[in-house]
């Protein structure tokens, strides 16, 4: 008898780990997130999932049994948002409600994730964030919660370049089951898929230029000094390399010397830098394109994170807005390491037993 299976994605974004497990046939019943400009691209690429808008911490146990149904086989999986653990954010003291316990606030997500665990125990959990979230309390609690629950738990942190993603995206997957040993599949690809290979075909684009028949392949405009700078760029290389009449101030210092990636250009035989909730900008990190004068585009952006070149992230209608759209797409889990963690699930469901 086949098993019905059931998935609930819990911070779901625009539906990257979504649109992985249902292209590898895991189906997805619902996905939550609090962001409602998640809303269109969930719903408009992954049909048959639906989309809740909810704060994890207010969706209960029942709510979250009523959306697996009467399924054989449940899973939960979710990426916490990352920002509390990322480099950048331990380089300050959190206090107030996200305490140094990580138990309030954006530290405490993970906690709320545990409970709808607790509170449903389905058959396998999966859970993809940054590296360096083991290196804190919060994570070894949830840990230690699904193995006190009887699941056998596996971690560890992946490149996600070996898995298709044209990118080099370190990530922390957890895969948990309640059925015995789990683990993540060996890497499908012994080169990782290059910039070329990714965006090497698309239109190309000046500066503030948005392509004709695609809303989304669209670049920033760069000041005049800033074209000067992408000008002078190579690719690989640093703002070392400019004229000192270009370099920041902020990079004359020596707090600055350290920061070569920023106003950088990307290799097209080499896969992206990781992309992140910014990397529309030239100035935010190693976002210029390998050869024409701008930054990338947010086409170009949700390739590099493995979406498929036809995903829609804004109604045909709909304004254009850097600064949620990239959130939107350096935010998510990349569709292709999604459909990995989904194999891995598929392998390990095809050894268990039917009840």
């Amino acid at each position: 008898m086949t098993k019905k299976i059931a998935c609930v994605d819990l911070f779901c974004g625009a539906g990257g780990l979504t649109h992985g497990f249902i292209l590898e046939g895991l189906p997805v019943v619902a996905g939550i997130d609090l962001d409602p400009a998640c809303r269109f691209p969930y719903e408009k690429n992954n049909a048959q999932a639906k989309f809740v808008e909810r704060d994890i911490g207010k969706v209960t146990t029942t709510e979250l049994k009523a959306l697996f149904g009467a399924a054989d086989v449940t899973i939960l999986a979710g990426c916490a948002p990352c920002q509390p653990f990322s480099t950048y954010a331990q380089r300050y003291e959190l206090d107030g409600k996200d305490g140094k316990d990580g138990k309030d606030g954006k530290w405490g997500l993970l906690y709320q994730f545990a409970r709808l665990a607790e509170g449903t125990m389905p058959d396998v959990i999966t859970m993809e964030n940054v590296p360096t979230v083991a290196k804190h309390e919060v994570f070894h609690d949830f840990v230690d919660t699904l193995k006190r629950l009887g699941y056998e738990v596996w971690h560890d942190v992946v490149d996600s370049s070996l898995y298709g993603v044209p990118q080099l995206r370190r990530r922390m997957v957890l895969l948990a089951s309640k059925h015995g040993k789990i683990e993540m599949i060996e890497p499908t690809r012994k080169k990782p898929k290059t910039v070329k290979q990714a965006i090497g075909r698309l239109r190309p684009l000046s500066a503030g230029e948005s392509a004709p028949k695609d809303k989304l392949h669209v670049t920033s405009t760069l000041s005049d000094t800033n074209l000067e700078r992408i000008k002078v760029s190579k690719p690989g290389g640093t703002w070392r390399d400019w004229p000192k009449n270009l370099v920041a101030e902020c990079h004359r210092a020596d707090s600055g010397r350290t920061y070569p990636g920023v106003y950088g250009r990307m290799e097209w035989d080499k896969p992206a830098p990781t992309m992140t909730t910014q990397c529309y900008g030239f100035g935010n990190g190693r976002f210029g394109h390998p050869e024409q004068d701008r930054a990338i585009s947010l086409r170009e952006a949700a390739i590099l994170q493995s979406f498929p070149r036809n995903y829609k992230f804004i109604p045909k209608r709909g304004e254009v807005s850097f600064k949620v759209l990239g959130r939107l797409i350096g935010n998510a889990v990349p569709v292709d390491l999604g459909r990995a963690i989904a194999r891995s699930i598929d392998q390990h469901l095809a050894s268990v037993p039917a009840k």
